[in-house]
């Protein structure tokens, strides 16, 4: 699995799609077939409590894309502070588990771990 982390805008979608995904093979639902799923953020903040039972799923994905959430100001809502953490910790177990991390800043990719991926075969 390859994990994808940058703001919002940074690009991720663009670095999944030169990988040779298509915007068919990337969903939000983290029980569908397609290998990519996006915006784990979003998906978190609906139901943070059972965002640890997502891990075995998001873990046979090929690609996991997330904003990262967890920089700037702390926020003062309790919901939205253990929103943004829940959703740090899930990120920290993905990227222990993942064969690539890629950081997207202004649309270019940066490998945290693994090898930059290439376009896929």
């Amino acid at each position: 699995m390859i994990l994808i982390l940058g703001g919002k805008g940074a690009g991720k979608r663009e670095f999944v799609r030169s990988l040779g995904y298509s915007d068919d093979e990337m969903s939000r639902d983290v029980g569908a077939s397609a290998p990519v799923v996006t915006d784990l953020e979003e998906t978190v903040r609906e139901n943070p409590e059972h965002a640890a039972a997502l891990l075995p799923a998001l873990l046979e994905k090929e690609v996991v894309i997330c904003c990262e959430v967890g920089s700037g100001v702390i926020p003062l809502a309790r919901e939205d502070r253990f929103f943004r953490e829940t959703t740090g910790r899930l990120t920290v177990q993905l990227a222990r588990e993942a064969e690539a991390v890629v950081r997207i800043t202004a649309g270019l990719p940066m490998a945290l771990k693994g090898a930059l991926p290439c376009r896929r075969v």
